[in-house]
């Protein structure tokens, strides 16, 4: 063989590898492909379902244009744990939806702790996605029970009309859902579908963000406190941080940030753009010196905002309720009176029933000794009349001579009278902005009217506001706080119409 002959040989004997490369470069890309198919988690809306989900793409645009058509953007959130919390994240959630320029959609009023967050201190929270669709769920389990109330029902929110906008939740998600009707009509049939669920998903951002659509945002008391035009306030580490035995114990790696709200969530940000702005829980309270989630007291430069703030340090109960109070008050107790509010079986309360009874016995001391025989109380708490036995209390109601007590049940005539008046007024639907120009007190008509509302909390806080002689409330009890607030600002004072 020669020379030749050998090169033609060798070069022969090459050609398989070579072809050989292009298919083990397919190979490759089908077992990638593969991989990322069936072991990475793809957001459901880049696919199209076979399934009548809300995660396809031809239902992802109408979701979004409603939103576009009407020039809204929105801002929801995720109230939890007892009214007093709900009723600050509310107050929170005005202030951020008028910082952004949002249109603010109003939740219902969610069972006691029906929803909790955790503990912010300990770093111990619900994410947000979690915090969303469990408050979602419990949203639809109210309407499907016939249970369901605004907080814009008991909350009066008519001041606020000319400072901020508000869309009730029903209306919302009725149009959101692409159910075509308002929430508060729809047959309980129609809430056991799969799409209003997948409807939750979308709107809790359990699939994600989704463009120009929803922005769901991730940020909570672990790793945020949200500021508005403070120097130094974009970026910096806040005060409180966990210790190193926390972060050793709970395998923390969070670090707290102090970040302005509009920088960070303003327009032209990512969040700016979408349509509707998915916020976890808002609820914050001082903390060894700092905010737990949101420490924005004020707006030196922004005129608007600072005015906003010093109106939803006092909201008011609808007139009804407010009305009842001053009612129970003048008809019932008929004299000057002091206010008790003794919180005793609740979470952290229950094993401080000699602290929260020691500062009502120093308060009657000092009455007594000012000479008004006999004391008339009004008696606000959560352990029943039948179990006072044993306590102070059943020392207050035996001392008929030195003391009248009153209190209200759900039973009594005033409270259900005053339920039906709730009932019928229908604040939520009537106020703020419906859809497609159709007013929310149209749609109200031929819906079921339900159960009546529980108010027997808020028309005990409208009598307490009205204590002439005082008001002793448990320590460390937001329902203390509320009551505090209603009587600084004069509650009982304005010149409602008693009907």
């Amino acid at each position: 063989m020669n020379v030749s002959s050998l090169g033609r040989t060798k070069w022969r004997k090459k050609n398989p590898n070579i072809r050989i490369q292009p298919l083990i470069s397919i190979l490759i890309l089908f077992f990638i492909l593969f991989f990322f198919l069936f072991y990475v988690d793809i957001p459901k809306y880049i696919f199209p379902s076979t399934s009548n989900s809300f995660s396809s793409v031809s239902q992802f645009p109408s979701q979004c244009q409603i939103g576009q058509t009407l020039g809204e953007k929105y801002l929801w959130f995720a109230p939890h744990s007892g009214f007093s919390n709900q009723l600050a994240e509310l107050k929170n959630a005005i202030l951020i939806a008028g910082i952004l320029n949002r249109t603010l959609i109003v939740p219902p009023i969610l069972d006691h702790h029906a929803v909790a967050l955790g503990s912010c201190p300990k770093f111990r929270v619900l994410e947000p996605d979690d915090l969303r669709i469990r408050v979602w769920d419990h949203i639809i389990q109210l309407i499907k029970d016939h249970r369901y109330v605004s907080m814009a029902d008991i909350v009066d929110l008519s001041s606020l009309a000319s400072m901020i906008r508000t869309i009730d939740f029903r209306v919302f998600t009725g149009l959101w859902c692409s159910l075509n009707k308002n929430l508060a009509c729809i047959k309980t049939s129609e809430l056991e579908s799969s799409s209003l669920k997948q409807c939750g998903s979308l709107m809790s951002g359990m699939d994600g963000n989704l463009g120009k659509c929803l922005y769901a945002v991730k940020d909570d008391c672990r790793n945020s406190v949200w500021t508005y035009q403070q120097k130094n306030g974009d970026g910096v580490l806040d005060s409180m941080q966990p210790d190193d035995e926390l972060k050793k114990k709970k395998k923390i790696s969070y670090v707290r940030k102090r970040r302005d709200v509009l920088k960070a969530l303003g327009p032209n940000t990512e969040a700016g753009l979408a349509t509707v702005l998915a916020f976890g829980s808002l609820f914050t309270s001082q903390y060894k010196g700092s905010e737990l989630y949101i420490d924005i007291h004020d707006a030196p430069l922004d005129s608007r905002i600072q005015s906003l703030i010093k109106k939803i340090e006092f909201l008011p109960f609808v007139p009804e309720i407010r009305n009842a109070g001053k009612k129970f008050a003048l008809e019932k107790i008929k004299s000057p009176f002091i206010c008790a509010q003794l919180r005793l079986l609740d979470g952290q309360f229950k094993n401080h029933w000699r602290a929260t009874f020691l500062g009502l016995q120093q308060k009657l001391e000092t009455l007594k000794n000012e000479g008004s025989h006999p004391i008339h109380i009004f008696i606000m708490t959560d352990l029943p009349e039948a179990n006072w036995t044993g306590s102070y209390l059943e020392e207050l109601a035996r001392a008929s001579d030195a003391y009248k007590l009153f209190s209200l049940q759900e039973k009594d005539e005033l409270v259900i009278e005053t339920a039906k008046k709730v009932a019928v007024a229908k604040h939520g639907l009537k106020s703020g902005v419906s859809p497609k120009n159709l007013r929310a007190s149209k749609m109200k008509k031929n819906c079921a009217s339900g159960t009546l509302p529980s108010i027997l909390l808020y028309l005990e806080e409208s009598v307490c506001s009205c204590a002439s002689l005082g008001f002793v409330g448990t320590a460390g009890s937001t329902i203390a706080e509320t009551i505090e607030i209603m009587r600084r600002n004069g509650s009982c004072m304005k010149q409602d119409k008693i009907e």
